[in-house]
């Protein structure tokens, strides 16, 4: 029997029209830009050179603190996540649903801010341990919700059966229930690490250098990009490799494979440890949120006490809108046609082309700015520090957000409602703009919002080819904290912060309505 049109497989829209693969295959070579320029960069230096800036003790030093840190920060964020998750959602914890959404709220604070607030407190917390604490603190929410939802869906009904083997609530712990999210975890785990990382702002306040800086102090120290280029390959390759123990590490999940509905998992009695578990939750709110609140409101104060250049501020927070919402539109304009390619769609074209989208994905946002750098300067004179290449430049690094949201937006528009369009006469493009959009706009702009939150918080390619006299509030905020000026810089922190909560916060309302 057929299936009923609001049920077939989007995938089977019939061909990809022309015109939209062209624009999707713009899309996807601009993704590649850096990609190619690191590889050009490499080829041109030849095999001896490139061996040479390897060999160097410094990239050795730079390899092994680099792993160590996103090593580390990774296991803490999987432990501590994984039992927050655990306690929000499979425990009586006093509270947990209120919990539950306090645990998350630092996924919105950058780290260069909660960076700027530990240092202020504590300056001899730099080094390793203070970017270990700052990314670790910052980070862990990567782990906390997409194990919490693992968690609340999965199939209380074997945990069940397990103790009735005589398994207590350790083993049945183990082996069951954390097994069952082994890959939710694996890929969380994946997430923090490749944001350890690409993370530059916490690590240059903190003064442990890393790939990412070294990659900026190099670009930033000489005029040849070389070693900077090979440093930026080496950190793809490292991408890679972490990618690809994700996958091995992922192993198959543990499937549900009974008949009816799963049974709802029963709420783990803590009992005499209740204090404990609630004693450990308030202290990790306190480290992520309560610290970096307490912080910004002493040196706001002493900032205002010793005078704020208003007009600094309010240029900062007009040029911060002004190329977020830049970047967001051009952003969203490009993730369009791969992501609609993506939900109607299927073939090896089309899979080539929502993969070269998703290139920088797996690089951080020094090594893009690198390459559009060169960009600038040699392909296209003229354009270098201007605003137009600053906003190709987070399109390029935040266009797979971009492409998630609108190609899942697209995907719920049932196909068969354009079937019967097209049947009553309207074009392809015109049953797409009079069925489908409606009902995908939301997801794009929820998508667009998005980026355009991450927008504001974005420090690296803005440092490297923002204009000419043009500072964000994140710029500003670095450059004051890197003086040690923290009276000065927290009035730029609060606002950012501000101007990222609101729209979050409207975002989130949305989305749930």
């Amino acid at each position: 029997m057929t299936a009923p049109p609001s049920t077939r497989s989007p995938a089977r829209a019939g061909a990809a029209p022309r015109a939209l693969l062209a624009a999707a295959a713009v899309t996807g070579a601009l993704a590649c830009v850096p990609l190619l320029y690191l590889g050009v960069r490499v080829l041109e230096a030849g095999p001896g050179t490139v061996a040479g800036i390897l060999a160097r003790p410094r990239t050795g030093e730079l390899l092994t603190r680099s792993v160590l840190l996103a090593g580390s920060v990774t296991a803490a964020c999987l432990v501590l996540g994984c039992g927050l998750a655990w306690l929000v959602a499979r425990t009586d914890l006093p509270g947990r649903r209120v919990w539950a959404a306090v645990l998350a709220l630092p996924l919105a604070v950058p780290s260069y801010v909660a960076g700027f607030t530990w240092i202020a407190e504590w300056p001899g917390l730099a080094g390793f341990p203070g970017a270990f604490l700052v990314l670790t603190l910052v980070s862990y929410p990567y782990v906390l919700l997409p194990v919490a939802a693992a968690l609340l869906v999965s199939d209380g009904g074997l945990e069940e059966v397990a103790r009735s083997l005589g398994r207590g609530p350790g083993r049945v712990l183990l082996s069951v229930t954390l097994r069952r999210v082994r890959p939710t975890a694996a890929a969380a785990g994946l997430l923090v690490a490749l944001y350890v990382l690409s993370d530059f702002g916490a690590v240059s306040l903190m003064r442990y250098e890393t790939f990412t800086l070294g990659i900026y102090t190099s670009y930033r120290a000489t005029f040849d990009r070389t070693p900077a280029a090979v440093l930026g390959c080496v950190l793809v390759v490292l991408a890679a490799l972490l990618t690809w123990g994700e996958y091995r590490a992922r192993g198959r999940a543990a499937g549900w494979v009974g008949r009816g509905t799963p049974r709802p998992p029963v709420p783990v009695r803590l009992g005499a440890w209740r204090p404990v578990a609630l004693l450990a939750v308030v202290a990790v709110a306190a480290a992520a949120l309560g610290v970096p609140a307490v912080s910004l409101v002493r040196w706001t104060v002493a900032g205002t006490s010793a005078g704020v250049d208003w007009p600094a501020l309010g240029s900062a927070a007009v040029a911060t809108l002004q190329v977020a919402g830049l970047g967001a539109a051009l952003t969203t304009l490009l993730a369009l046609p791969v992501a609609i390619l993506a939900a109607r769609h299927r073939g090896r074209v089309v899979t080539a082309v929502e993969t070269a989208a998703y290139a920088g994905h797996a690089l951080p946002g020094v090594t893009i700015g690198l390459a559009l750098v060169f960009v600038g300067i040699r392909l296209v004179p003229g354009i270098y520090q201007e605003l137009p290449l600053l906003v190709v430049g987070y399109a390029v690094l935040f266009l797979p957000l971009a492409v998630g949201a609108v190609r899942t937006a697209v995907a719920a528009a049932p196909v068969g409602h354009e079937e019967v369009a097209r049947s009553l006469g309207c074009g392809r493009a015109a049953a797409f703009a009079r069925v489908t959009l409606p009902r995908a706009l939301p997801g794009t702009v929820a998508g667009a919002a998005l980026v355009f939150l991450t927008v504001v918080k974005e420090l690296p390619v803005t440092l490297m080819l923002r204009p000419t006299g043009t500072d964000t509030l994140a710029v500003q905020l670095w450059s004051h904290t890197g003086a040690g000026a923290f009276a000065a810089a927290a009035p730029y922190a609060v606002v950012l912060v501000l101007v990222s909560a609101v729209p979050a916060a409207l975002l989130d309302r949305a989305v749930h309505r």
